[in-house]
């Protein structure tokens, strides 16, 4: 069983998986190669001069994989409740999960297939977004969201941002203490 399972490598989702791969949890990302971001020309992102969306994602998943993250090219098609977690079904395999981080951009089908509480967009073009708390849970206890699908600006930077703050309060919740994560210059 899976720690976590991210749904979404796109800014939100790989970000959130390097957080909770690097805290130890054993964390899987099921993505499906259809985030927004891989058509965006970025210029506005904190610490980089510029670069391509695809180039982004890429960098993202890496530094996910560099800390033990599993990544899989799927479709999810269902999640449902089991004991102990949620079992995550894609188009080609099922797994189980303690935790279920929903990193989906603007798509919301899986969310409203599950049950997941929905509500009207505020970003342009984002229709309908998961209604979720400050930390990022949803409705469904065990299921959290990040990003764009749960509301934040469309900017890679802040639903970056967004993943790794709904990250942190996953990881804070499997260990039962507030985690902080900051690394120190070696010398």
């Amino acid at each position: 069983m899976f720690d976590v399972v991210i749904v979404g490598a796109g800014a939100a989702g790989a970000s959130a998986a390097l957080f909770t791969a690097k805290a130890g949890k054993k964390t899987l990302v099921i993505d499906n190669d259809k985030s927004m971001t891989k058509r965006a020309w970025i210029e506005n992102h904190y610490g980089v001069t510029e670069i391509t969306g695809p180039e982004l994602v890429e960098i993202g998943k890496k530094q996910a994989r560099k800390f033990g993250a599993e990544l899989v090219e799927e479709t999810v098609t269902n999640i449902s409740k089991i004991d102990g977690g949620f079992k995550v079904e894609t188009d080609q395999h099922s797994y189980e999960a303690k935790h279920v981080l929903l990193a989906t951009g603007a798509l919301t089908d899986l969310a409203k297939k599950i049950g997941l509480t929905t509500k009207a967009g505020t970003e342009p073009r984002i229709k309908t977004i998961l209604d979720v708390d400050a930390k990022g849970k949803t409705n469904i206890d065990g299921i959290w969201a990040a990003g764009t699908v749960a509301g934040v600006s469309v900017h890679t930077i802040i639903t970056a941002g967004d993943g790794a703050k709904v990250a942190i309060n996953i990881i804070s919740e499997l260990n039962g203490e507030r985690y902080v994560d900051h690394d120190v210059l070696k010398s």
